[in-house]
């Protein structure tokens, strides 16, 4: 069994439309456990969703809730080099401060 997002794929979708003026097709779900220095830093699974664009392929989606009120951040990385997974995607968000 597949295990997508609980935003579901449409929602993700969304989000890559309206930051990347950019439809998309879904190809697949990643695992991602990242570690640093031995400590989780991040766990959970990232959609990877196929797109027409002069220089990207893919484009990497996600979401989590935020606090208790139900709400959801949406996370959308373009699969541009240096990014070329849905750990490049995770790893670029994290540095820029983005996924918190």
């Amino acid at each position: 069994m597949t295990v997508v997002d609980e935003a579901g794929l449409p929602a993700l979708q969304d989000a890559i439309q309206h930051m990347y003026g950019l439809r998309s097709e879904w190809v697949e779900t990643v695992p991602i456990r990242e570690t640093f220095k031995g400590e989780l830093v991040w766990e959970g699974e990232i959609q990877a969703f196929a797109v027409e664009h002069p220089t990207a392929t893919r484009a990497y989606a996600w979401s989590h809730s935020v606090g208790d009120s139900g709400r959801r951040k949406f996370f959308a990385v373009l699969g541009v080099p240096p990014i070329n997974s849905a750990l490049d995607a995770l790893r670029a968000s994290i540095a820029s401060g983005q996924n918190r």
